[in-house]
């Protein structure tokens, strides 16, 4: 082999190795006012890093509260005052907001469930520094204005949200401040809130694996649950290779321990199963073990009810009911926070009226 040729492999090897150590960490806030859900508050924030509830507020308490303890530690006891009051302005935006979306659906007249939401945040590849920023609104399940990263200008899927566009795109103070919150302050409060949650957050715990089956006719799932981080690949293998065909992928889903689960469903039939051998295999960035886990001839696996994504998918919903679908530290230390992480505290704006 020749110098150049290893140097090319050492050079691959390099980036695969860079592309596996590297995390990419999120700070996500998820507002959602509704209508006439039975046994719901109608209007719920959550705040999330990575994909780890840290904050929470309901129309029903009124009260920010901090769901970590090292969000203690991150914020001065008058932040939570000053994110009570953010929520509780942007409640009556939003309740205002379904008004005016129903009014522009044609639905003024009518009854029934409706959603409004807005997303926002941002993410931080901690090893090449890319940051990428998020924000959208939605209404029953559908884009309603999403946020153009490269223009830094709304966009409106929907003709019903023109009249929004056309006012937003023409307020130059309000798209620089999304612009500046987007791209710098947002990044800078999740490095902050890394930092002091780093014990829980940069933590590693690995999977509990198993295959269940509902009957003998039914799918195959490979059950990972218990890991941390959510990062996780849940993938199957026949005879050694990576087998796609007739398999159905879910989405990881949170556990209230503060872990994760993933589930990865395989149709095969018994002459298959019988001929073949199916594995499961599981990865857990920033595990370096693999977990894996033989599917068994056919005597196959026991009969046992799938209950855990269910209670999941329960606890997700119950957290972010109707949200639309989407470890350097400073020199200096962090001291508490003294102002708001979210958008809207000094200028109000993250709680627009459409």
């Amino acid at each position: 082999m020749n110098v150049n040729m290893k140097g090319f492999i050492l050079l691959v090897l390099g980036s695969l190795l860079h592309t596996a150590s590297a995390v990419t960490h999120s700070l996500k806030y998820f507002y959602t006012a509704s209508s006439e859900v039975p046994n719901f508050p109608e209007f719920v924030v959550v705040g999330m890093v990575d994909g780890v509830q840290m904050v929470h507020y309901d129309s029903n308490s009124q009260r920010a509260v901090p769901k970590q303890d090292w969000m203690n530690k991150a914020a001065d006891p008058q932040y939570w005052e000053r994110e009570t009051g953010s929520f509780k302005g942007a409640q009556q935006s939003f309740k205002a907001n379904i008004d005016t979306a129903k009014q522009r659906f044609n639905q003024s007249g009518g009854t029934g469930v409706h959603i409004f939401q807005y997303m926002y945040g941002c993410t931080w590849e901690d090893d090449s520094g890319v940051t990428e920023g998020h924000r959208q609104y939605g209404y029953d399940g559908e884009d309603f204005l999403v946020y153009d990263m490269k223009t830094f200008t709304w966009i409106a899927p929907k003709q019903q949200a023109e009249i929004t566009l056309r006012k937003w795109n023409h307020d130059q103070s309000g798209l620089a401040f999304r612009q500046n919150y987007l791209t710098q302050e947002c990044i800078e409060w999740l490095k902050k809130y890394l930092d002091y949650g780093k014990s829980t957050l940069m933590r590693t715990v690995p999977p509990s694996v198993s295959l269940l089956q509902k009957t003998p006719s039914s799918p195959v799932t490979c059950h990972a649950t218990g890991f941390y981080p959510s990062g996780v690949m849940v993938s199957w293998q026949k005879d050694g290779q990576d087998h796609h065909e007739d398999v159905e992928y879910g989405e990881i889903l949170p556990n209230d321990d503060g872990t994760f689960q993933k589930s990865s469903h395989l149709t095969v039939t018994p002459e298959d199963r019988k001929n073949s051998k199916y594995q499961c295999l599981v990865q857990v960035k920033g595990i370096e073990e693999d977990f894996i886990k033989v599917l068994p001839g056919q005597d196959g696996p026991n009969f046992v009810p799938i209950i855990g994504g269910l209670v999941a998918l329960l606890v997700i919903v119950a957290v972010v009911v109707g949200v639309v679908i989407w470890k350097k530290k400073s020199k200096k230390g962090f001291v508490p926070a003294s102002t708001s992480d979210t958008d809207s505290e000094n200028s109000g704006k993250g709680a627009e009226k459409i």
